[in-house]
């Protein structure tokens, strides 16, 4: 079954454009991993600390690989120190 997840990081105002930079890097590199599906990325219209990912995998085995590859090292070695407050995941079942 597909794993579809909205994924909301909030970053500390002095950190945004860091944790910015960290989101944009990882977009292509995710895109090209086996099994997504997409990988978008979008900013919060009322504000621009908060970032929103809109993911699809073909598996939760495809899901969990992409978890533990390279590319994600410099984002979560920091993510304490970026973010205001924990990273929220909604995981979506189809209707």
């Amino acid at each position: 079954m597909i794993v579809s997840l909205i994924v909301t990081l909030t970053a500390r105002p002095e950190t945004r454009e860091e944790l910015f930079r960290l989101l944009v890097d990882q977009v292509g590199p995710t895109r090209a991993e086996h099994g997504c599906i997409d990988y978008n990325l979008h900013i919060d219209a009322a504000d621009p600390c908060v970032f929103v990912f809109y993911e699809n995998w073909k598996t939760q085995a495809d899901l969990d690989a992409h978890m533990d590859m390279n590319h994600l090292k410099p984002l979560l070695s920091q993510i304490d120190r970026l973010l205001a407050k924990p990273i929220d995941i909604w995981r979506l079942l189809p209707a």
